[in-house]
């Protein structure tokens, strides 16, 4: 199951240029996040920074990994690193792909109970409720993620190279097409699901409201446009692509060099992710939107109702 289609050559060209891009930009934007939150969010700890925080972590935890596929097509697709390496670096990417749709559907229910009910969310919902959702997703997440270490592994070619692939073995297909199409659900739609009722309601909620200021109608437009380019451009493509490519493999068709190759783009756009969240991050950090877009001036009722 590890031999792919006779198009690798477009995978080998596209990946290695696209992951040291998004190595760069993701590191930077994820690191300036983080020393921000440190330096300059000590003492605006709110929920929508809480949440954030978790996604910056994750970023950082699998953009570390991305060398390692630098390398790898780079040496036109011969894995050096050894089998443990490959499980690993296949569990980091199938949490921080999970992780980053979990935390955003999770700030999007923040988001929408700060504005549907204000009064109840400025009077029991506290940083510490923030920690207890983050620390119940990383479980979840990470236990859905736990098959891979089943799945995937290296696997020898007929041309003395080293693959690191998500099964190596026929019998395991149709156990992984069952697992991928149980994430897909669990991890993709289900969440969209929740994310686009939430901001469908915050929308609603925002522009009806003529007490709301235009800075804060305008930190919501930007989440809202923020998801909205994540699910589009990242999110759903991968799992479309994932699984029909992997149909094909397993029904015997290995000539579709289309799907091949949409599939290696959507792998690419998959972890784009890392680079739109320090957009999404601006909505939600003080001192970010401060150091991009200069001084703030809204008050503290502000930051309750959009924390």
């Amino acid at each position: 199951m590890h031999d792919a289609f006779n198009c690798e050559s477009f995978q080998m060209a596209l990946l290695p240029s696209m992951y040291g891009i998004e190595f760069t930009v993701a590191l930077a934007g994820n690191l300036f996040a983080l020393w921000l939150l440190v330096v300059r969010e000590r003492r605006n700890w709110h929920t929508g920074v809480v949440l954030s925080c978790n996604l910056a972590i994750s970023d950082l935890l699998y953009v570390l990994t991305l060398p390692l596929l630098i390398v790898y097509y780079s040496l036109e697709k011969n894995w050096i690193f050894g089998d443990a390496v490959c499980k690993i670096e296949r569990f980091l990417f199938t949490c921080n792909l999970y992780v980053s749709i979990f935390f955003i559907m999770a700030i999007s229910v923040n988001r929408c109970v700060a504005l549907v009910w204000p009064f109840f969310t400025r009077s029991h919902v506290r940083p510490a409720h923030a920690k207890a959702v983050s620390v119940i997703i990383w479980i979840i997440v990470g236990v859905i993620s736990c098959p891979v270490f089943k799945f995937a592994s290296v696997c020898d070619t007929h041309n003395n190279k080293t693959h690191c692939v998500a099964i190596c073995f026929e019998s395991e297909a149709w156990p992984h097409f069952t697992y991928v199409i149980f994430l897909a659900v669990f991890g993709c739609v289900v969440p969209f699901l929740v994310t686009f009722t939430s901001y469908c309601v915050v929308i609603w909620v925002v522009w009806k409201s003529v007490s709301i200021t235009s800075l804060e109608k305008g930190k919501v437009a930007l989440l809202v446009m923020s998801v909205i380019v994540l699910y589009a451009i990242s999110f759903v493509p991968y799992h479309v692509f994932h699984i029909y490519n992997l149909y094909l493999k397993i029904q015997g068709n290995r000539a579709n060099c289309w799907v091949y190759n949409m599939y290696q783009v959507s792998k690419g756009l998959a972890t784009l992710n890392m680079c739109i969240h320090p957009i999404l991050y601006m909505a939600v950090f003080d001192s970010i939107r401060v150091a991009c877009c200069g001084k703030s001036r809204y008050d503290n009722n502000e930051r309750e109702m959009m924390g």
